[in-house]
């Protein structure tokens, strides 16, 4: 009710102030006696008013809310009660009634200039003034002093239901110790946090240095764990800006936060054209790339987006979760294995899609190894029939979901993935069709990640296992990855295997550290490590290139192209063909050794 009289009430005070200042300013002038200029002080009363009020009013004096007023509300109200101070300078200069004294416009122009100011920051000054003799509030410790810094700061001291009771900012820049942010201190930089914890009863720390790398926020979690405080992190910069987040959103720290990713930057408008009125297929639907796939581009108002996977469970809940989410768009979602090539012409005679996205593969590297035949059967004959289809009907694009597995490969996962960029390559030369892979690292957080494992195995109590204390990994997140997969798309134009910027390669054993620490507890002391030796086909480090490619940039500063190889078609279709008929007869062994002539990087069991 108060809010939507507001603007009247601020007019009718506003009207009350300024007649005040001039009133004082004529009363100041002749010494508070105003028998001869009594008609003079009206006159300027009925001026002051029409024009400061106008002024006020097109200056956008009635919009913003004092709970909020800043420096920048004071400058305003400066440049227009200065302005309204000229206007009437300029009515006294033509007027009649100027028989006063000219010192009486300048009394006037401070004194409404101080009470206009007064008026806006007053309100502010009583919230601060009741906010300081709230009790039981949060003592909190704000790490960063930067953009995001200052936005927790101030959306703690301003929160209508305020929680917190900022106490002071931690940065390691020199030029900013001392500093005081919305009257909070900068109290030190990264080293005090325990004793600032402690001295200054800190009873929550909020980590707002959202662009860090994943280095930087794991050190700080461990320094801000030793406390024994709790934590919490600010979502991205960029989301908060864009609106996708709000700065009150502030969170408990997650696994992906350890690994510090910068923000992802794509061309909204070409995938939008891409993508709209346009039909849109993806295998592996339910899996946890399948799935964000899905997620991300439905956004873009596909005319049809068809779903295919064989794991029903997950299935049902992306169907409803989408359907929910965007009942206008069309989907339509398909049961069944790739290598069904009944269901495959069925489909793609029915739907005629225009892009594919074919994320459908088996992915468990000791699983693998102990089943060759079907990695083979999955990963390398399901895509082949999916390869066949897509040129049969005229597929406009094929984007083959790749691994960094499938680089000097020494597993049979790996080595399967690595035939299939193969395929893609050399069918790209007889083909209308663009086909293309994308090679990227682990998801942090997908069904079978080391991060689920660490977690189970945390809540149980440890040890937490590592194959080695030296094995390091690439770690993105699903959505990092995805945004980046439908980026190449748009700009693959046939043959290209791109490799996304994965950034610095993790230690697992770091980030089983981690995990331990998010939990509230310490490595080795609460919850063992112990190392159990690599598995078959696992390597100690990952790669992005094999031996023979070079890569280069795109026009998106976090994807790049391999060098192409070049293959004859003919021949890797016979001895596809000769894969798959060992794979037909279960021979296990056959397999592997086509494998081996097939991928001359492949090094079997070897451990790197």
């Amino acid at each position: 009710m108060i809010e939507r009289f507001r603007k009247p009430i601020l007019l009718i005070c506003d009207l009350i102030l300024i007649n005040l200042s001039m009133g004082l300013a004529f009363l100041v002038r002749f010494d508070w006696n105003l028998v001869n200029v009594g008609e003079n002080c009206l006159y300027f009363m009925v001026w002051t008013s029409l024009i400061r009020v106008v002024l006020f009013s097109m200056s956008g004096l009635y919009q913003w809310s004092f709970r909020y007023a800043s420096i920048s509300e004071a400058m305003n109200v400066f440049r227009v009660v200065t302005l309204g101070s000229l206007l009437l300078t300029a009515v006294a200069f033509f007027s009649k009634h100027m028989i006063m004294g000219r010192s009486v416009l300048i009394i006037d122009y401070l004194g409404c200039l101080f009470l206009v100011i007064a008026s806006r920051f007053l309100p502010r000054v009583i919230i601060k003034f009741k906010q300081r003799r709230i009790i039981n509030l949060k003592r909190v410790l704000i790490v960063g002093a930067g953009s995001a810094g200052e936005m927790v700061a101030r959306e703690l001291i301003t929160s209508k239901e305020r929680v917190y009771d900022p106490v002071g900012f931690i940065d390691d820049k020199p030029s900013k110790r001392n500093a005081r942010i919305h009257g909070i201190k900068v109290l030190g930089k990264m080293s005090d946090i325990s004793v600032l914890v402690k001295y200054c009863s800190i009873e929550e720390i909020i980590i707002a240095i959202p662009s860090a790398s994943g280095k930087i926020i794991r050190d700080i979690i461990e320094k801000c764990k030793k406390t024994g405080v709790k934590i919490k992190i600010v979502p991205e910069l960029h989301k908060i800006l864009t609106g996708e987040v709000s700065i009150r959103q502030i969170r408990e720290v997650r696994p992906e936060d350890l690994l510090g990713r910068e923000s992802i930057n794509i061309d909204i408008k070409n995938i939008n054209s891409f993508i709209q009125d346009k039909v849109v297929l993806v295998t592996g639907s339910a899996g946890t790339i399948g799935s964000e796939l899905c997620r991300q581009i439905i956004k873009f108002k596909p005319r049809l987006l068809v779903l295919y996977d064989y794991n029903e469970n997950d299935f049902y809940f992306l169907q409803l979760e989408l359907r929910d989410k965007y009942p206008d768009i069309k989907l339509k979602t398909i049961i069944g294995d790739i290598k069904d090539l009944g269901l495959l012409n069925h489909i793609f005679s029915q739907f005629r899609p225009h892009i594919v996205f074919h994320s459908a593969a088996h992915k468990h590297v000791p699983l693998m190894e102990e089943n060759p035949v079907a990695a083979v059967k999955n990963n390398v004959i399901g895509t082949k029939n999916f390869m066949n289809a897509v040129e049969h009907y005229g597929v406009e694009r094929f984007v083959l979901i790749s691994t960094d597995k499938a680089v000097n490969p020494t597993s049979i996962m790996g080595a399967s993935k690595r035939i299939a960029e193969m395929m893609v390559q050399a069918r790209t030369k007889t083909s209308q069709t663009k086909f293309m892979a994308v090679r990227f690292g682990n998801v942090i957080g997908s069904s079978g990640s080391a991060v689920l494992i660490f977690k189970k195995q945390i809540e149980k109590g440890g040890p937490v296992t590592v194959t080695h204390p030296d094995v390091k990994r690439f770690f993105m997140t699903a959505s990092e990855a995805v945004q980046l997969v439908i980026q190449a798309a748009v700009l693959g134009k046939g043959g290209e295997v791109f490799i996304l910027d994965m950034g610095q390669q993790i230690k697992i054993a770091d980030l089983a550290k981690g995990l331990i620490t998010l939990s509230g507890l310490k490595p080795e002391e609460d919850i063992p490590i112990t190392f159990t030796g690599l598995r078959p086909g696992e390597k100690l480090y990952e790669e992005v290139l094999l031996n023979i490619e070079k890569d280069k940039a795109t026009k998106h500063d976090k994807i790049y192209i391999t060098q192409p190889n070049h293959f004859d078609p003919r021949k890797l279709q016979s001895q596809i063909k000769e894969l798959e008929e060992l794979a037909n007869i279960i021979d296990n062994e056959g397999v592997i050794s086509k494998i081996k002539e097939l991928v001359p990087t492949y090094s079997g069991n070897k451990k790197k």
